[in-house]
């Protein structure tokens, strides 16, 4: 087991993210496709306009707290991620009905803890006696990694909330104003767009700043739910107990 285990659940994550966030929010069409509304929240506003303040608006977070449940070629995937824009990320990732990785991200230290499903997917193909040993190694504890190694680098990306940020551009798209609902307890203005076969929900805060709450997607390859919460709240990352942790660097796992 090595720092490669981080690249397995990268493309699925970030790529899934920026496409129910990034695709919804700047398809291509004129801004006058949508009408402004003269009453209710944000007065005056078309779509698009909306779109693009709460676009604007979450690009200014400093943390936030990502749900995310969406079908990708590899399988059911969920994430459920703490991250602000110091680094710091705490959660949990899985693929599939099985197969669940712990991440903690705190300083220039990394932390990941599989479960069994996990482990054993990563041991397939390798011998009954083979697969006891790494469960007995690493079932239960947290394995250690320097953030700068270049493998483990690129698959942290998932817990940089700057380079989520940045892939959300505000544009041109076909935003329409819905209906007024709430999500997860805050009152939002639903913005629907179409693009041929997919549908994409948007959620936006109606009170205090106007900060994406979900995005949903219905149709095309990837379709599922994004939900935004906890904006600018401390991300509790925190280092597990010393007795917990496998150290790679000392292991010579590479």
């Amino acid at each position: 087991m090595s720092a490669t285990a981080l690249r397995t659940f990268k493309r699925p994550v970030l790529a899934a993210l920026c496409a129910a966030t990034v695709l919804g929010l700047t398809a291509c069409g004129p801004f006058g496709s949508a009408q402004a509304e003269e009453t209710g929240p944000f007065a005056g506003l078309s779509g698009p306009q909306i779109a693009n303040k709460a676009i604007k608006a979450t690009k200014t977070a400093d943390s936030l707290t990502l749900d995310a449940n969406m079908k990708m070629p590899e399988g059911q995937m969920k994430a459920f991620l703490a991250l602000d824009t110091k680094g710091q990320c705490a959660g949990t990732i899985t693929m599939g009905p099985t197969g669940t990785m712990e991440l903690i991200k705190t300083g220039k230290d990394a932390y990941m803890r599989f479960d069994e499903a996990f482990l054993r997917e990563q041991n397939e193909g390798g011998s009954p006696e083979e697969t006891e040993a790494a469960l007995k190694m690493l079932k239960g504890r947290w394995l250690k990694t320097d953030v700068t190694d270049p493998e483990a680098k690129e698959g942290l990306e998932m817990c940089e909330l700057n380079t989520m940020l940045n892939e959300f551009e505000t544009g041109v798209n076909f935003a329409k104003r819905g209906e007024e609902t709430t999500v997860n307890g805050k009152k939002a203005l639903t913005l629907t767009e179409k693009d041929g076969d997919t549908t994409y929900k948007i959620y936006v805060a109606t009170e205090g700043e106007p900060y994406l709450l979900k995005v949903e997607q219905k149709g095309g390859e990837e379709p599922g739910t994004v939900s935004f919460t906890d904006y600018n709240k401390p991300v509790a990352a925190k280092k597990p107990a010393a007795k917990d942790i496998l150290d790679l660097d000392k292991l010579g796992a590479q």
